[in-house]
């Protein structure tokens, strides 16, 4: 069940990104250049099926748990909680204009790009660090180091995200370590979600987050901010 939840979701994505890359050669260039996204995309998701398979086998986290929707879909919109800090700064000092993907591209883009993200950001360090660190402190109870793995990789993204604003003159010190402190939390809640559930819990959250800031926002930003 583990695997063929990966492999049907892993699926879906490649689908979608193929028909955005069909329509639309350029939709991913801004994100990956001129790197050809399906190829890109492929590699991420096998790169993606062999470290969870690792994590997988020694326990740490799991792909997929069986739960009622309810509880998944009320785990997932916890992610609105952090949307309301975005808006807040886009409207107070504006983000770029072309922040987001445009309507109607950005359904199918997102969800997409949001799994490899995942990947990343998330399973690649998390993976990594594990490793390394369980294999030089061999001593130290493994929990204990997961959290302080799961702190450390809270970090990366949220980094990368805001560097830009930090290097930039029109953003405000205030905004860029508003912005930072929210992702912050935001990929921490991720973590404990993805330790505590699944990696689709961990995705799924993303995705309500995505759903509200990127899509829905990403719209009407542009008519009201511009």
């Amino acid at each position: 069940m583990q695997y063929q939840i990966y492999i049907r979701s892993s699926f879906i994505v490649v689908i979608v990104t193929a028909i955005l890359f069909f329509f639309d050669e350029q939709v991913f260039q801004r994100f990956i250049g001129s790197i050809n996204p399906l190829l890109a995309c492929v590699i991420i998701l096998i790169t993606g099926f062999i470290l969870l398979s690792y994590l997988l086998s020694k326990d740490w986290f799991i792909i997929y748990r069986k739960e009622k929707f309810k509880k998944r879909l009320r785990v997932a919109l916890l992610a609105l909680l952090f949307v309301p800090v975005s808006i807040l700064v886009d409207i107070i000092v504006g983000f770029w204009k072309d922040l987001n993907i445009l309507f109607p591209e950005s359904l199918l883009f997102y969800p997409a790009i949001g799994f490899n993200v995942e990947i990343l950001f998330h399973v690649l360090p998390l993976t990594v660090l594990l490793f390394l660190l369980t294999s030089i402190f061999k001593n130290i109870n493994q929990q204990n180091v997961i959290r302080v793995t799961i702190i450390i990789v809270s970090l990366l993204e949220p980094v990368y995200q805001t560097r830009l604003m930090f290097s930039s003159i029109h953003f405000p010190l205030w905004s860029s370590l508003l912005v930072l402190l929210n992702l912050i939390v935001f990929n921490l809640f991720q973590l404990i979600i993805f330790k505590k559930y699944d990696f689709i819990t961990m995705y799924s959250f993303r995705l309500v987050y995505y759903l509200v800031w990127h899509i829905a926002w990403g719209y009407f930003r542009l008519e009201w901010l511009f």
